[in-house]
């Protein structure tokens, strides 16, 4: 067959595409006109990922499982936006590794609203000015984000789905990297970078700043012998050259990011839950709070600690656990904990990617 029957054929298949998902987005309406009169969400996590995890395994064909999910992620947003004029709060500016994040999980047909600060995408989302938001909570290499742990002290906003996003992060400014005499970027960035720079840059002066977007604007403002750690759209977005690519000392660096909202996610089958809890001041608390996972067989892959900042040397502690507290397993070890704690607090409960 020539090339431009293949190409004809390629044309009928495209159109009939568009028929369906117009016949789609169609229904899709339509749903989002049933859950506004139900008073219910429009973003429904958990079904968004069983359908993920169904269509990658019915997938008989060339297309691998990650474009199987970016292109339904698409198709999804557009389905999303018909369904409601949907807003997603993120830590800002344009072009942060949260924004990309959230582009990831919401899709590019939904509208964005970048913050200042973790703090404020929690209260735009709390006021009601944005659906959702956006928030990093660790790094496969630096650990926790500690505000966002803090903020959910105070908050009343659940945890209703997570992203993974894979992190690359490169050197980039305006000329070279033998004329680089100081670096602009986020703490983290440099953090995820320490080895490199030492070794390549060990003269460099590091300039901390509230994201890696910022640094790059800084360093498209600064003289030539400025660079910045940040992201290749960034250095799109601010028009400065990739110097060095994916420079962070683990290829494997990955940050995790939650997505916040006014309710937690049902459960799948496949979930996570975060909790936050206070034990009592005596020996053994600690131990006796985390026993009922021990003894229930329930896994927990994260724990932190930070200071409560109401009583010295009194901590909170946040807990990753496998499941959702509407399976009687995980239900009865939340229960037994609220018996060795002064407060539990749930924060969330998503589908587990």
């Amino acid at each position: 067959m020539s090339l431009d029957a293949h190409r004809a054929k390629i044309d009928a298949i495209d159109v009939k595409l568009l028929e369906l998902l117009n016949e789609r987005a169609e229904i899709a309406h339509e749903i989002g006109s049933i859950k506004k009169t139900n008073g219910q969400e429009i973003y429904a996590p958990e079904r968004e990922e069983t359908l993920l995890r169904s269509l990658v395994e019915k997938n008989q064909g060339r297309l691998p499982a990650h474009s199987v999910r970016a292109i339904y992620r698409e198709i999804m947003s557009a389905s999303l936006a018909l369904e409601k004029d949907l807003r997603i709060a993120y830590l800002g500016p344009e072009a942060t590794w949260t924004h990309q994040a959230a582009r990831q999980k919401f899709g590019a047909s939904v509208h964005y609203s970048p913050q200042p600060s973790i703090p404020d995408v929690f209260l735009d989302v709390q006021r009601g000015h944005a659906d959702y938001g956006v928030v990093p909570v660790e790094n496969s290499t630096e650990g926790a984000v500690n505000h966002t742990l803090d903020v959910f002290m105070d908050s009343n906003l659940s945890i209703c789905a997570q992203v993974l996003l894979k992190i690359e992060h490169n050197l980039i400014g305006k000329t070279t990297i033998d004329a680089v005499k100081r670096i602009f970027s986020h703490p983290q960035a440099f953090g995820q970078c320490r080895e490199w720079l030492h070794q390549h840059l060990p003269h460099a002066e590091w300039i901390e700043v509230s994201s890696t977007t910022r640094a790059a604007e800084l360093a498209a403002a600064s003289p030539t012998d400025s660079a910045a750690v940040s992201g290749a759209l960034a250095a799109e977005v601010y028009g400065l050259n990739i110097l060095v690519k994916s420079i962070q000392d683990n290829p494997h660096n990955t940050t995790r990011f939650l997505v916040i909202g006014h309710k937690p996610s049902p459960p799948t089958g496949a979930d996570r839950t975060s909790i936050m809890f206070a034990i009592k001041d005596e020996a053994g608390a600690l131990f006796s709070a985390l026993q009922p996972f021990h003894r229930l067989n329930i896994s927990l892959s994260k724990i932190e600690s930070r200071p409560s900042k109401q009583k010295a040397w009194e901590y909170f502690f946040f807990v990753d656990l496998e499941g959702h507290p509407q399976t009687p397993r995980v239900a009865e070890a939340l229960t037994e904990l609220q018996s060795h704690c002064t407060l539990v607090k749930i924060l969330g409960s998503y589908p587990f990617t």
